[in-house]
């Protein structure tokens, strides 16, 4: 299980990616696909087109860092479907580490889980909240 602070975010790209790519030409993709600063901290993810391997590019306050991974057999799956037109999506630390460990998470169910200030929201409001990423503590 990876433990990364809360502060650092995974972000997956949806399309697959030429992963003889280094630091610099992923550094470049998470600038043109994400619209992010790859000096940000947070962790990016790509695929190849097989999916049996898998990069991770991040900034560790002193360089660039990539971690790599290639399953011997079997492929990398993602914990959810991807919306439509979307260039990457964001997963938390745990969907991460079970995707690493080459497990396929899409038949799994979420339970429901109490979080404080989410008491009297409709659930279809907090469902359509949560996949538009919206903080539900601040709306409630």
């Amino acid at each position: 299980m990876l433990t990364l602070p809360p502060s650092v975010r995974v972000y997956v790209a949806a399309e697959p990616t030429d992963l003889r790519k280094s630091f610099d030409g992923l550094s470049s993709l998470v600038e043109q696909r994400f619209g992010a600063d790859p000096l940000c901290g947070h962790l990016f993810v790509f695929r190849n087109r097989r999916g049996d391997q898998v990069r991770v590019l991040f900034w560790d306050r002193t360089g660039y860092a990539i971690f790599a991974k290639k399953l011997a057999r079997g492929r990398f799956h993602l914990a959810r479907d991807l919306p439509k037109g979307a260039t990457h999506v964001e997963v938390e630390a745990a969907e991460l580490s079970l995707m690493l460990e080459g497990l396929d998470l899409s038949q799994a169910v979420r339970r429901k889980r109490w979080r404080p200030g989410v008491r009297n929201m409709d659930v279809s409001k907090q469902r359509l909240m949560e996949a538009r990423r919206i903080d539900t503590q601040r709306a409630s």
